[in-house]
């Protein structure tokens, strides 16, 4: 596993998010003049951005994870502490009771490092035995420590629909991003996942596989690059999934620091602006999705809650939710906003432009 430490521990500028900030609006680090965000969306009616319906509650209970990855925009790993209490996920669960959600999302981190991660998912069954509960699972984490070997079968008695990262279908490409070993350790947890039902036909257990470039490019076409880790996946290893996701690297945290050091973060924001997708962006997560912070405050992706960028409006914690305050809220945009509208647009379900 990669041992690098997070930014945040490292006491790096980019570790704090005003910093981040800084650096996308400063024209001089870019080195040439690039339209605003809301430049884009004035022209297409699509500025103040406006949600569309509320229908995915995202919850990301905890920074903690057993891997530090290269693009992490979370700046996640061991070192950090920032984990949701149960006081926390409580006044979830009484949102939960009040109103009515398509998917409850769980990410993190690593979630099920969160020490009250089982009793949260039982508890969110409890009040909608129906309701599609998504767990962002890194893979390694299955195998990490003997507490987690039972995973799978966790997420099988609760109807957890699971969505893994896997940069790549080889070791060379997935270790150089996530650290070594990575490739091996989320094979064997795959492997794990298919043993128990998920990823096949006719079991009802979905999982789903989540790619993002290894460098300052834009995804190739999801559906071809699904085609392609199923077909090497299932001939080299056996194993089965649903549908691979393909998501833009958005230009915040590490793999902003990537592009920094490496050269690349003029040539990379340039190439987000001139692939501005109006109806990726007309699609946008944001507009459906509200994101919940480990502490409990209140943001419109968990772009934004990375870069502590809370909603607009009174109503910014769990303990003040107010449905249709937040339905009626402008979504707070950014620079790093080009990432979600270039080509085939990006989300976490993967591309938005169909």
């Amino acid at each position: 596993m990669n041992p690098v430490k997070s930014l945040k521990a490292r006491k790096h500028e980019l570790g704090e998010s005003a910093f981040q900030l800084e650096v996308l609006n400063d024209r001089l680090t870019l080195g040439k003049h690039l339209p605003l965000f809301r430049e884009k969306l004035a022209p297409i009616d699509l500025f103040p951005l406006k949600p569309t319906e509320i229908d995915i509650f995202q919850v990301n209970v905890g920074k903690m994870c057993n891997q530090v990855c290269k693009h992490c925009h979370v700046d996640a790993g061991p070192d950090r502490k920032e984990i949701m209490t149960q006081e926390t996920m409580q006044l979830c669960l009484d949102v939960l009771k009040k109103h009515k959600f398509r998917t409850i999302d769980l990410t993190g981190g690593a979630p099920e490092m969160n020490p009250h991660f089982r009793w949260f998912i039982e508890q969110i069954r409890a009040i909608d035995n129906d309701i599609n509960i998504i767990v962002r699972c890194n893979l390694t984490i299955i195998l990490a420590n003997k507490k987690y070997h039972d995973l799978p079968e966790f997420f099988k008695q609760h109807r957890i629909e699971v969505a893994s990262s896997l940069p790549f279908y080889t070791a060379t490409r997935t270790d150089s991003q996530r650290g070594d070993g990575v490739f091996e350790d989320s094979i064997k947890a795959l492997q794990m996942l298919n043993a128990v039902g998920y990823g096949q036909e006719g079991s009802g257990l979905i999982l789903n596989l989540v790619y993002n470039p290894a460098g300052a490019f834009l995804p190739s076409g999801q559906a071809g690059m699904e085609k392609e880790f199923k077909r090497a996946l299932k001939a080299k290893y056996g194993i089965e999934f649903n549908h691979l996701f393909c998501i833009t690297n958005i230009p915040i945290s590490r793999f902003l620091d990537y592009l920094l050091v490496s050269g690349n973060y003029s040539e990379y924001m340039e190439k987000l602006v001139n692939s501005f997708n109006p109806t990726a962006a007309a699609n946008v997560m944001c507009r459906t999705t509200l994101s919940i912070g480990w502490d409990g405050y209140l943001y419109d992706c968990d772009f934004n809650q990375m870069l502590d960028l809370k909603v607009a409006g009174k109503a910014k914690h769990l303990r003040d939710f107010d449905m249709e305050a937040l339905t009626q809220r402008s979504i707070i945009i950014n620079q790093h906003c080009y990432g979600c509208t270039a080509g085939a647009g990006s989300s976490c379900g993967g591309e938005v432009a169909k």
